[in-house]
């Protein structure tokens, strides 16, 4: 199951490290660098490559009012009274209503405390490697909803031939043709808006080479150097 060919090694090893495998190949992964010196080196210099990415997300605190709202919320509970209806004197559809009511309020009040308890849900997150020729993993790009396309930079930098410049693009599923996200500047990095384009699992994502200023045309006119695809990773 582990490729012999490098390049294809290494795209492996990127992806193991992304945690983009399915089950059966990640636990052969795992099988494999216990035994395979070079596969592992591929793998920690992965790490090496990936591990500025984390930087990129902030951490986040829970709000500073929360544990106030919970305690109030069972103060409440506890503060109010209880009322007994002698069952005597209680006609029977009454006594069925009140019952009713009573379990339903803590009922609200458990779901009450559950939301306020649960954690908030995260949006999903996307990442990508962009390669040529199915070569060595070149570019690296994460996305998120709220955040957009990032594209992070260069795994393996190469210069840009002279008087042309690398222009990203996106193509969503089902879309007709890509849209631009604009050109690469010499850091290598580059945040889309996601009111551009909205990131979503399956998204082609590539860079084509294009005259100064990008693209005349609205698509891709010179040839794409590098394409990946937005892969769902939490």
């Amino acid at each position: 199951m582990i490729p012999t060919d490098p390049a294809e090694r290494a795209a492996l090893a990127g992806e193991y490290v992304l945690g983009t495998l399915d089950a059966r190949t990640a636990a052969a992964m795992r099988a494999a660098i216990e035994t395979d010196a070079g596969l592992r080196a591929e793998v920690e210099a992965w790490e090496r490559r990936l591990a500025p990415l984390a930087d990129t997300v902030a951490p986040v605190e829970p709000p500073a009012d929360l544990l106030p709202r919970i305690e109030a919320a069972l103060d409440a509970r506890a503060a109010a009274p209880a009322r007994v209806v002698p069952l005597a004197r209680a006609p029977r559809a009454n006594l069925i209503w009140k019952v009713w009511a009573a379990s339903a309020s803590a009922l609200a009040a458990g779901l009450a405390a559950f939301m306020l308890l649960r954690p908030a849900a995260e949006e999903p997150r996307y990442l990508a490697v962009l390669q040529q020729d199915r070569g060595a993993p070149a570019w690296v790009v994460e996305a998120s909803p709220s955040r957009g396309i990032v594209l992070a930079g260069a795994v393996n930098p190469r210069p840009v031939q002279e008087g042309r410049v690398l222009q990203l693009w996106g193509l969503a599923p089902g879309a007709a043709a890509p849209v631009s996200l604009g050109i690469v500047p010499p850091d290598g990095r580059l945040e889309v808006d996601p009111r551009v384009l909205r990131p979503e699992d399956g998204m082609l994502v590539e860079i084509s080479l294009e005259p100064p200023g990008g693209s005349p045309t609205g698509r891709p006119t010179g040839p794409v150097l590098f394409i990946g695809r937005l892969e769902r990773v939490e």
